[in-house]
């Protein structure tokens, strides 16, 4: 297990630099809207516009080679040295720091509850298979899975913050804390709360779906078979059956997806739910770096995800021979 461990860090490195690799060649490749915007008001000014991109370019370290770029900014990468960002005037963790908070407020409790209520959905949709509570619970996951996020969210926007008026149109940033500080009585208060519920929701929407899909259909796979049977000829207890027979096999293949699919679905689903409820979380401050080609903040913003999602299949693959002590990692 030790060596395993050590060699998917190994292999975790690896990834991260690939990911960091292909964000500089892209961004690198960009042109940058603010040379362009600099170009143009020496233009008008009646200076030269090349010495004011070749300026702007000297003070940035773009007019180094492109592998001398590259090396810098690993160098950086690895000491957390993640640079300056233009579009907020403070350094990339400052930013990083003040933006993780607010998506994690509504992140983190919405994949604990999304994985909860589709495992739970989806293991009593396999048990009763072909009823009208399978129907209804096929129905939710299709609607979750195919109605686009960034629209519902603008629905529910709309209904409960205009027509009803229960909640803020404007995100408070300040309801979660006091006197500038973050602090647990405001998060959990229920002014911060209130605010989180449509984002939770519409998060939750897609989550559950997914979870539901896969725990119903790993679950059908042990409903009919023959130590089920068994168990329910020697009397065992519907409940002990569905805790101990179906969900203990099922989420082995299940937890595949708890860092994949869940993991893809918040990351991907923060960008718009952000930018809609005007949360100034993570997805929305890499929107808005990208859209000010703000390189070095782009490079932090895809950081993070990727280090998460790296992590979170390494615990993936721990929790295997957790689950199932058959599993053996001697000839991985």
């Amino acid at each position: 297990m030790k060596w395993y461990i050590f060699k998917r860090l190994l292999w975790a490195g690896v990834a991260t630099m690939v990911v960091l690799t292909i964000t500089f060649v892209l961004m690198y490749l960009t042109p940058d809207t603010r040379i362009m915007e600099l170009e143009f008001q020496a233009a008008q000014s009646g200076t030269d516009p090349e010495q004011a991109r070749q300026a702007a370019e000297t003070a940035r370290g773009m007019d180094q080679a492109f592998h001398i770029q590259y090396i810098d900014f690993m160098q950086n990468m690895l000491s957390f040295n993640w640079g300056w960002s233009d579009s907020r005037s403070e350094p990339v963790i400052d930013a990083l720091a003040s933006a993780i908070p607010y998506s994690m407020m509504y992140g983190v409790p919405a994949v604990i509850i999304s994985t909860i209520i589709g495992i739970v959905i989806g293991l009593y949709s396999a048990v009763n298979q072909y009823t009208r509570g399978d129907y209804v619970a096929t129905f939710v996951a299709f609607f979750g899975i195919s109605i686009p996020n960034f629209w519902f969210a603008i629905i529910l926007l709309v209904i409960f913050g205009t027509w009803l008026g229960w909640v803020d149109l404007l995100f408070d940033t300040q309801a979660s804390k006091i006197d500038g500080e973050w602090a647990l009585r405001a998060i959990v208060s229920w002014e911060n709360v209130k605010q989180l519920i449509l984002p939770m929701f519409v998060l939750m929407t897609a989550s559950v779906a997914s979870m539901m899909r896969y725990t119903r259909a790993e679950a059908l796979e042990y409903v009919e078979s023959d130590f089920i049977k068994t168990a329910k000829a020697k009397g065992v207890s519907e409940r002990t059956i569905v805790a101990k027979h179906i969900f203990r096999p099922a989420s082995i293949p299940i937890a595949t997806i708890l860092v994949g699919d869940i993991l893809g679905i918040v990351f991907v689903g923060s960008y718009l739910i952000e930018v809609v409820f005007g949360i100034p979380g993570l997805g929305y401050l890499s929107f808005d770096a990208i859209m000010s080609q703000d390189t070095a903040l782009v490079f932090g913003t895809v950081f993070v995800p990727v280090f998460v999602a790296i992590i979170g299949n390494l615990a993936q693959d721990i929790a295997y021979v957790i689950l199932d002590p058959r599993i053996k990692y001697g000839d991985r």
